[in-house]
């Protein structure tokens, strides 16, 4: 976590979510601390559902997406992309480090 020039780093694991349906997400959670950092930074640019658009890092692999609050996770969760797990060898329970970029 730093928040200098808008960079945030986040190590977390990724978890799977299934919502009783065909499809699965995969997400990150950021922590509290951290969201509340990213709130801060975003005053007045967030989207629908205050969304916050993001570039975010893993390992070589860069990707836009959104951040999204959840209230069940204390924080936002981050989106990790089909691509993204496959071009970085990740999945369900990997503990990972992710910047992002608001």
């Amino acid at each position: 976590m730093d928040g200098a020039d808008g960079l945030f780093t986040v190590t977390a694991p990724i978890w799977l979510w299934s919502g009783g349906g065909v499809a699965s997400w995969y997400f990150l959670t950021v922590d509290g601390q951290t969201s509340a950092e990213i709130r801060y930074e975003t005053l007045g640019r967030t989207g629908g559902f205050g969304s916050v658009k993001v570039i975010a890092r893993i390992g070589e692999t860069e990707f836009r997406t959104s951040l999204f609050p959840s209230k069940e996770q204390g924080g936002f969760i981050l989106p990790v992309k089909a691509a993204v797990r496959k071009a970085e060898g990740i999945g369900a329970g990997d503990v990972v480090t992710v910047e992002l970029r608001v």
